[in-house]
């Protein structure tokens, strides 16, 4: 793409958006992220929240009983979104504010998934 292309999170986000229900088990969300290949799931849920490949890792590293725990005891909540006419840009300044790597894409409903990943892939 030429410079002056603006390129826009509908142009980069993964989809089909992968979710998991708040009541799976830990185990359930690591075998999903690692058959589709990805570091975070939507929750379906309301407020919008998602579990990344970090949340079950500070699980376990805590020395929790992963057994035990669900989704819903290790999700991150009030998740920041982006929409899917963003700037790439703009979604890469987002991350780097908040501190955070996944965006779920919303227009009205989930759309999709933006990553710290696909970020990098655009500026490179």
């Amino acid at each position: 793409m030429g410079s002056t292309d603006k390129v826009t999170v509908r142009d980069v986000m993964s989809t089909p958006l992968e979710t998991i229900s708040k009541g799976a088990t830990i185990r359930e969300a690591a075998q999903q992220m690692r058959e589709k290949d990805i570091s975070a799931l939507v929750v379906e849920t309301t407020p919008r929240a998602i579990i990344s490949s970090t949340d079950v890792l500070d699980a376990v590293a805590s020395g929790r009983d992963i057994s035990k725990l669900t989704v819903a005891d290790v999700m991150t909540t009030n998740v920041e979104t982006a929409t899917p006419n963003l700037y790439m840009e703009e979604v890469a300044a987002m991350m780097t504010s908040y501190g955070i790597k996944h965006l779920p894409v919303v227009d009205g409903d989930y759309v999709g998934m933006i990553s710290s990943t696909d970020v990098m892939a655009y500026l490179s």
